[in-house]
Parts: structure tokens; sequence; C-alpha cells
């Protein structure tokens, strides 16, 4: 199901109407693509943080302009802690897009279990092709038979009916692999005790 949300045409530009925008509760946003005219566009602060929370790409916009968009880019302030502004781009329902869509773990790793094996998320997002009415919300990556030593890699995830990866199938996206140091510990074990047997000795010799 496509989401529907409010947006309203603004006419104001420049960096103190922006900031005017977001202090009311909104935020800046531009509707483009399709050959058509850019649209200055404003749309509220709580559908923006809906819609990144459940990871929504597709939406119908409503109000002062009526269309299908995908939600392309969200901008961040320069410290991460707050948006400042979005980019939606005109798509038909019918057409294939390209997208980069969140990779959910699910499991546990059995070969990270035990003090030797240490579970490490690679990468966190890969970019499919797909029709635009089947944008997923997020990949679920099955780790549940996961060993030490083992990785899983992009050719090996599940993707929805129609989905193609554009993100190069080499590419690892999660791993179980050595504690670091745990080797190193096991190696210098061993030496240690013909170390204290060598000293018994000498104390014999000595008596």
């Amino acid at each position: 199901m496509i989401e529907t949300i409010a947006v309203k045409k603004r006419d104001v530009k420049g960096s103190r109407a922006m900031i005017r925008i977001r202090e009311s509760g909104s935020i800046p946003a531009i509707l483009y693509g399709h050959g058509e005219e850019n649209v200055c566009l404003t749309v509220s602060l709580d559908t923006v943080n809906n819609l990144i929370k459940h990871g929504t790409k597709l939406v119908t916009l409503s109000g002062d302009i009526d269309d299908t968009a995908l939600l392309r880019a969200v901008q961040w302030s320069s410290m991460g802690d707050y948006i400042i502004h979005v980019d939606f781009a005109r798509v038909s329902q019918t057409e294939t897009v390209e997208v980069s869509v969140p990779i959910h773990l699910h499991g546990e790793a059995p070969g990270a279990m035990s003090s030797a094996g240490q579970l490490r998320f690679v990468t966190h997002e890969v970019t499919i092709r797909c029709p635009a009415v089947k944008i997923p919300e997020f990949i679920v990556c099955e780790i549940g038979a996961l060993q030490l030593g083992q990785s899983i890699h992009v050719n090996e995830l599940k993707l929805p009916e129609g989905a193609t990866a554009v993100t190069p199938s080499s590419i690892v996206i999660v791993q179980v692999a050595a504690q670091s140091g745990a080797e190193g510990a096991e190696a210098t074990a061993s030496p240690s005790e013909p170390e204290l047997i060598r000293k018994e000795k000498a104390a014999d010799a000595g008596a």
C-alpha cells in the first residue's frame, strides 16, 4: 500500500526562509523528474520522520500538488542531529527504480556464541532494482547457520520477487570472525609451562 502524505507549495527561498520553515515544524522539499518543472514544497517534520522510521520509499503526494513520488534523499545538518531538506523524485507505479534498502539480521549465529567468535555486520544496506510498487521496507538476512569463519554475501540474500541486486554480489553482508587476540592468546599459552619446569630444575640443581 502506498502512503499518502500532504504537501504544500512554497514560493520562498533562501537560508533565512528555510530556517523559518523548519522552526514552524515543517521541512523544505523539492519534487523533480520525468522532464517536468521542479516544484518547491514543504512537508511536516512528523511526516518525514514517519517515512524514515518505517523505511517508506514510494508515496502519493496530495494537497497543493497530486503526484506519485519516490523519497530519493534526506539531507541532514552537519552534525546529523536534524533534517534540513528532502528530495522527492516523480515516478510511475509501473516503472522500475533503483533504491537503497536497509538489511535486518534475523536469528543468532552459532559461530558467535562462544568467546572465540565475533559477529561483524559489515554492510547495512544494499541497492536493488525493482518495480516501484514492490519496494521493500527492508531485506532480511538469515544468520542462524553462520559458523566461525563464514560470511554471507550479497548474492546469498533472498530478494523480493522481481528484484535484482545492483550492489556487487561479492560484497560481504555479515561474517563471524575470530575475536581479536584470540589466536595470539592460544599461541602464547603453551610455552609458559616448560618455562616453569626449567626454573624448577634450576632450583633442584642448586639444592
